[in-house]
């Protein structure tokens, strides 16, 4: 770790208060509060903070790099552990991106199974970031409650994909395979239950007041320093702007199906709550809606032996439970990609931190950390 007395970036400086300093303090990497391995360096008034900088890359593995040097059909499981929170939604990322370059159609009941996937993948995502902020802000028991529904998600990735966490859903021109009927019977049993549980959660915190005191009016933003930013997910919508992949520039299902883009006013902790919440509605929403309309048919699409795109680049991007999170892909018509490089949300959105905690309190950094969620699988690589 480095020396905080040594850092060139945070520097101790002149107090507002006569005769003393401000303070330099580190908040992580090991600190429960900023999710993974992420190092804030923190410059303190008393209790305001004044500047801010973040360490990254203690859990850098070079994913990009791997991905010039290994198959496009070898690269989709390094997908599942960036965002490994919600790991069906990177797979999809990538094989989107990778069929982009061919002409190939992709079955209806791919297309269908792919979106329905998602946002169980996003339901995934947000029940662990609710339940580890409202933990961070002290709320114990809606912890417990996140996890329980959490559980019943992974055991349906379980079911359907064998793996519960790292889980490897999608393949180049569809799936590898098509879902068990129990996954759907399943899956349609889960989502007549969750939103009771989601109404649990909104009754110990919505209108809580100590809730409200930790959240309304802390970490705000505007809709313009957020585009100046490029912030982009659930940070972004709750500052008014309603900027979704999936309705902007729809794919795999998402133009056949009706859901609402939830969006927020004040751009505080508060607000991107509220457009969480919000979101894990719609997601169930999308998920009966592909129930309904799922077709019969194949779950792939004739693809050759060998994957050889031809030489070409493209960047595609799908709206992941984070934000914009796409691939930037050049082929130079071999098995192997001549460049690959990932435009992850986490690494973009903690750009804000620093926007959203200068001249707040100590303990609004955690708030505000909580709010951004993110994962730093993705945001290191």
């Amino acid at each position: 770790m480095l020396d905080v007395e040594s850092s060139q970036r945070v520097e101790r400086g002149p107090s507002t208060v006569p005769g003393t300093e401000d303070l330099v303090i580190n908040m992580g990497p090991q600190h429960p509060s900023t999710h993974g391995v992420l190092r804030v360096i923190l410059k303190m008034d008393g209790e305001t903070v004044t500047d801010v900088d973040c360490d990254i890359g203690y859990l850098h593995r070079g994913t990009e790099k791997i991905g010039e040097n290994i198959t496009y059909t070898m690269f989709i499981p390094y997908t599942d552990r960036l965002d490994y929170i919600a790991a069906p939604s990177s797979n999809l990322a990538w094989v989107q991106t990778v069929e982009s370059l061919f002409d190939w159609e992709i079955p209806p009941r791919a297309l269908f199974i792919r979106s329905m996937v998602a946002e169980l993948s996003r339901i995934a995502s947000h029940l662990l970031w609710l339940a580890t902020h409202a933990l961070d802000i002290g709320a114990m028991t809606v912890f417990l409650w996140c996890f329980r529904e959490r559980e019943m998600v992974l055991d349906l990735f379980e079911r359907a994909f064998g793996a519960r966490l790292t889980v490897n859903a999608f393949r180049l021109g569809g799936l590898f395979q098509d879902v068990p009927q129990e996954f759907l019977d399943d899956t349609r049993a889960f989502i007549e239950i969750f939103p009771s549980r989601i109404d649990d959660y909104e009754t110990l915190l919505t209108e809580n007041r100590i809730w409200l005191q930790r959240t309304q009016g802390v970490g705000v933003i505007s809709a313009e320093d957020a585009m100046d930013l490029a912030l982009t997910g659930p940070i972004l919508r709750s500052t008014g702007v309603q900027w979704d992949l999936r309705r902007a520039k729809p794919y795999a299902a998402y133009p056949f199906l009706d859901f609402v883009v939830p969006v927020g006013e004040n751009g505080d902790v508060y607000d991107r709550y509220l457009v969480r919440v919000e979101e894990m509605r719609q997601s169930t929403r999308i998920i009966e809606q592909c129930l309904d309309m799922l077709p019969d048919g194949p779950v792939s699409c004739k693809t050759p032996r060998t994957i050889k795109p031809p030489a070409g680049e493209v960047y595609h991007s799908i709206e992941n439970p984070k934000g914009e999170f796409g691939f930037y892909l050049v082929s130079d018509g071999t098995e192997t990609p001549y460049r690959v490089r990932i435009r992850p949300p986490s690494f973009i959105n903690l750009a804000g931190l620093k926007k959203l905690s200068v001249g707040g309190l100590l303990a609004d950094v955690i708030a505000i950390i909580g709010s951004i969620d993110i994962v730093l699988g993705e945001c290191d690589r």
